[in-house]
């Protein structure tokens, strides 16, 4: 089921077939953006003419995951194609810092004669390995004159971050022609603090956001965990020194929400703004053609939805990520897939393009197959998800589950509870229907499914 040494082979097949060019990649990612938060994948808030562009002009995937959905695990598990427990970076920087000499896919693409780059963010506490070029934001970095680390030396620069990633990734294209080059160009935006630039800082200025319609969940029908938790708008500390006197508890959430959503969907728009630079640059260059270009987020978000910022559920806001991705030469524009895909695919789906051995031990699995429109019979009917960062901020439990079609359950080993969703007859996750006779039959094949995974990924944690 998982990539392996006859995908390789296949792909040495098809490059035989359609001349020895190798493509160039361009793989974007932000912190934080909620797959909601894109007009191509229906917002109602907010407009990203440059992000619908990549779909447009090739595929958007509707059900794309994450199997942990914090920053650095995240960014683990995309460089490795392997789950926490196996790569090691399981939270924050918390326990560990990622291992640089292990095995990774921009290692394997400069085996195969690519040049490698990554400018952004990298936040993975060790220093880039596998890179012939790297610039990158110390941890989370700053929006407003960011200070870079360019091949272990620090420099500040003075401007937008958004704007100077932006610049230093055309400037890496630029430099780079003449050979297959592969770029992680990886956004701070929208993570939090959200500052946004002078060009949107009056964006909404004039009008109010909508909440969501779950934004005021009483968490009342779920496990102790979701009112556990603590990253509710109603609380969030980022802008109480606005707060005007003699506020009530319901005028500072709706308050707190007006400012935050506002200022998210501000650094969004400057990501749009950024990456429509840079595919106008690819027009311009001659290079749009045979250059593969990745939209995706590193993790989902919470925006006012269950009353919450912040991520680290296997709730769907958080655990969903958008997916774009345009290649002229073998993606049919406009197209739509719903097959499950997890981040941990994105590793062996480069190698795959570049005709490069996948290594056995790699857990993800290509998706070159579905970006040329073809329906695996074998494909996955589950994903499976693990979160483990507790005690840490937004006391978000431990868990870990799995998701179907149509359910999704959770357990949370440390306080022994579990949680089992309809998702067609609920699709907000709303209400916990493990307890619920009428499902006992359900929660039965959901836990085989979920051991059957977890035996699979050798997940003992």
């Amino acid at each position: 089921m998982f990539g392996g040494l006859a995908l390789a082979t296949h792909s040495r097949d098809l490059a035989a077939r359609g001349g020895d060019q190798k493509p160039n990649i361009i793989y974007i990612m932000t912190d934080d953006h909620a797959a909601h938060a894109l007009s191509c994948y229906g917002s109602k808030i907010n407009k990203t003419p440059n992000l619908d562009r990549i779909a447009s002009e090739g595929m958007r995937f509707t059900n794309c995951f994450v199997t942990n959905s914090l920053c650095a695990p995240s960014r683990a598990v995309c460089l490795t194609g392997k789950y926490s427990h196996i790569n090691g970076v399981i939270d924050n920087g918390k326990t560990q810092q990622f291992d640089g000499t292990q095995q990774t896919f921009p290692k394997l693409l400069q085996k195969a004669g690519y040049k490698t780059g990554i400018v952004g963010k990298w936040h993975l506490v060790s220093n880039p390995t596998g890179f012939d070029y790297w610039n990158i934001l110390p941890g989370q970095g700053i929006y407003h004159d960011p200070v870079l680390i360019e091949m272990g030396e620090k420099k500040k620069h003075q401007g937008y971050v958004t704007d100077i990633i932006t610049d230093l990734a055309i400037d890496f294209v630029n430099k780079s022609k003449g050979q297959p080059f592969c770029l992680l160009y990886h956004h701070k935006a929208p993570h939090r603090e959200w500052q946004p630039d002078a060009k949107h800082a009056d964006m909404f200025k004039e009008r109010d956001i909508a909440e969501p319609a779950t934004f005021n969940d009483d968490y009342k029908h779920r496990a102790s965990s979701a009112e556990h938790a603590d990253m509710r708008v109603a609380n969030m500390p980022d802008y109480e020194k606005e707060l005007k006197p003699g506020m009530s508890p319901e005028e500072i959430k709706k308050f707190n929400y007006q400012r935050y959503i506002k200022d998210y969907l501000r650094v969004v728009a400057s990501v749009d703004d950024n990456v429509g630079r840079m595919l106008e640059y690819l027009d311009k260059a001659g290079l749009a053609e045979n250059t593969i270009v990745v939209y995706t987020s590193d993790n989902g978000f919470f925006l006012g939805d269950h009353g919450w910022f912040d991520k680290r559920f296997m709730y769907e806001e958080s655990l969903r990520v958008p997916l774009l991705v345009r290649y002229p030469r073998e993606v049919k524009q406009g197209s739509v897939n719903d097959r499950f895909v997890i981040n941990a695919d994105f590793a062996p789906t480069f190698l795959d393009f570049a005709v490069a051995p996948i290594p056995g031990d790699i857990q993800g699995r290509s998706i070159r197959p579905l970006l040329r429109g073809e329906a695996p019979k074998d494909w996955r009917k589950s994903v499976y998800y693990h979160y483990y960062e507790y005690p840490a901020a937004h006391r978000v439990r431990p868990h870990y589950g799995v998701r179907t079609e149509r359910y999704k359950l959770i357990c949370y080993p440390t306080v022994e509870e579990w949680e089992l969703f309809d998702l067609e007859k609920d699709p907000r996750e709303l209400r916990n229907v493990y307890a619920d006779a009428s499902y006992a039959d359900v929660a039965k094949q959901m836990k085989a499914e979920l051991e059957r995974l977890r035996r699979e990924l050798k997940d003992n944690t």
